[in-house]
């Protein structure tokens, strides 16, 4: 993968703000669309949920979690040459009150400042998901093979 295939990814991730989130709620798939956050170095999304949301029961401590980001749909567009990302994760709920947690939070904040106010709701919960292996899709026959390895290659 050249570093101009690289740069797409990353600014895939970097423009848009929503991802999907495929996860398994007794024994059932569950799609969620849930705002995201990046760490500095591509490696984790970090997502807040509503613990009144079916699809939080999903985003327990070591699910693994499909995830799939899209560039946005326009009426010109075509939909099946949209660059599109999906990806294996792991999950982590991270502890409110927390360091990690304060700090997740401030990321989501700084990107979605009405955050501020779902985050104090106790149901609120924030997660990281941890980037694994995976593909990118740029077009037509422009596929790319992704893992944790191109995800730290992003940040440089």
């Amino acid at each position: 993968m050249d570093s101009a295939v690289r740069a797409a990814i990353r600014s895939l991730l970097d423009a848009e703000r929503v991802l999907t989130a495929a996860v398994l709620v007794d024994k059932e798939p569950v799609a969620a669309l849930l705002p995201y956050a990046l760490s500095d170095d591509y490696g984790t999304f970090f997502v807040q949920a509503s613990g009144l949301a079916r699809h939080s029961r999903g985003l327990h401590a070591d699910a693994t979690v499909s995830v799939l980001v899209h560039a946005s749909l326009t009426p010109e567009a075509d939909p099946m040459q949209l660059p599109r990302l999906t990806v294996q994760t792991t999950v982590t709920a991270l502890p409110r009150g927390e360091t990690a947690f304060m700090a997740a939070a401030q990321r989501l904040i700084a990107r979605f400042p009405i955050a501020a106010t779902t985050l104090i709701l106790p149901d609120f919960n924030v997660y990281a998901l941890t980037l694994g292996r995976g593909r990118y899709v740029e077009g037509f026959a422009r596929a790319f093979n992704v893992g944790p390895e191109t995800f730290r290659t992003l940040a440089m």
